[in-house]
C-alpha cells in the first residue's frame, strides 16, 4: 500500500503537470453559443511535463541516496539544468542554480523577500513525506536552497503535512484535512488563507475557491491546490484537473500539487487508466517510472 501511495503521488502529480502545462494562465470560457464565421481555431493541446515534475524527480533521486543534504539537492538541480532536463523553470529556482554555479553558498543562493514567495518549493516537496526521518529543518533547508521566504516554507510544509496525513491514516478523504494541517503551520498568510477556505461550506466548488487566488504566489496556489485535492472522492482525479484548468492561473503547478496529494490518497492503482496511458505516451515516462522504482528501493 505504501509503495502504491508513493507511485500515486508521483504519477498523479506528473499527470496534473502535463495536462495543465498547455493551459497555464488561461481562463477557459464557454463559447458554445458563439457563432464563428468559418472554422473555429482550436489550440493544439499537447501534454508535456515541466519543472514541477522534473524537480520532484530530482528530489527523489537525492532522497533515495539517504541522509538528506540540501547542497546535494541544489547540485542535482544544476545537473538537470546543464543536461537541459528542466522545462519552464521559475525565475527564483533559476537564480539559485546560477548563483550556486557562480560560487555562492547554497544558503545564499536564490531569492529572498517577497520575490521568493512563489510555489516552486511546494511543488517539489512531496517525496519528503515518504521518509520517516525527515524533520521540519529538512523541509526548511529544502526550500531555502531556492526560496528564502517564510511563506514559501509554509506552503511547502502544508503540502508535506497533507501527504503525511494520508500516510499516517489521519486523513481518509472523508474527514477535514484542513483541521489536521492548520494547527501545525506557522503564523503566515498561507495559514490565514487555509483558515479562510476552511470556513467555506463543504459543497463549495473549486471555481469559487479559485476566485480567492490561484496564480503562482504561494498564498494563492498551495491552499487552492490542497482544497482541490480534498474533492477527490466527490469528483475524481479527472474532475479535479478539469476544474483546475477551467479556473485558469498557474494550472500546471496547481494541478501537479493537487495530483500529488489526491494521488497519494487513491494510490496508483486507482488512477484512471486513460490518464495513465496518456502519461505513458510521453518520452519522459520511462524517466518517471525509473525514478519511482529507484526511490521505492530506498524505502526498505
Amino acid at each position: 500500500m505504501f509503495n502504491d501511495q508513493f507511485e500515486g503521488c508521483i504519477i498523479g502529480g506528473a499527470i496534473g503537470d502535463a495536462w495543465g502545462s498547455s493551459y497555464e494562465n488561461e481562463v477557459l470560457i464557454d463559447d458554445s453559443e458563439i457563432y464563428y464565421l468559418g472554422k473555429k481555431n482550436n489550440k493544439i493541446r499537447n501534454w508535456m511535463i515541466t519543472d514541477d515534475t522534473q524537480l520532484t524527480l530530482a528530489t527523489c533521486e537525492v532522497l533515495s541516496k539517504g541522509n538528506f543534504n540540501p547542497e546535494s539537492l541544489i547540485n542535482q538541480f544544476i545537473e538537470y539544468y546543464r543536461n537541459k532536463e528542466l522545462i519552464g523553470v521559475g525565475a527564483t529556482t533559476l537564480k539559485a542554480i546560477l548563483d550556486k554555479e557562480a560560487g555562492f553558498h547554497w544558503t545564499q543562493a536564490g531569492r529572498s523577500g517577497e520575490f521568493a514567495a512563489g510555489n516552486g518549493a511546494a511543488m517539489r516537496i512531496a517525496p519528503f513525506a515518504f521518509y520517516s526521518d525527515i524533520t521540519r529543518e529538512n523541509i526548511f533547508d529544502a526550500c531555502k536552497i531556492t526560496h528564502r521566504n517564510d511563506e514559501a516554507f509554509a506552503g511547502a510544509l502544508a503540502v508535506y503535512l497533507s501527504i503525511k496525513a494520508i500516510i499516517n491514516k489521519d486523513w481518509d478523504g472523508k474527514n477535514d484535512l484542513f483541521d489536521i494541517i492548520i494547527p501545525q503551520l506557522p503564523d503566515t498568510r498561507v495559514k490565514d488563507r487555509l483558515i479562510e477556505i476552511s470556513q467555506y461550506d463543504l459543497a463549495t466548488t473549486i471555481s469559487t475557491i479559485a476566485k480567492l487566488g490561484n496564480n503562482g504566489y504561494v498564498v494563492n496556489s498551495v491552499p487552492f491546490a490542497i482544497y482541490c485535492a480534498t474533492k477527490i472522492l466527490d469528483i475524481g482525479l479527472s474532475g479535479i484537473f478539469e476544474e483546475i484548468i477551467r479556473s485558469g492561473g498557474d494550472t500546471d503547478t496547481n494541478a501537479s500539487i493537487a495530483g500529488q496529494i489526491a494521488g497519494t490518497l487513491i494510490g496508483k492503482d486507482n488512477i484512471p487508466n486513460e490518464l495513465l496511458e496518456k502519461l505513458k505516451s510521453l518520452n519522459e515516462y520511462k524517466w518517471i517510472k525509473e525514478s519511482i522504482e529507484k526511490t521505492k528501493l530506498s524505502f526498505h
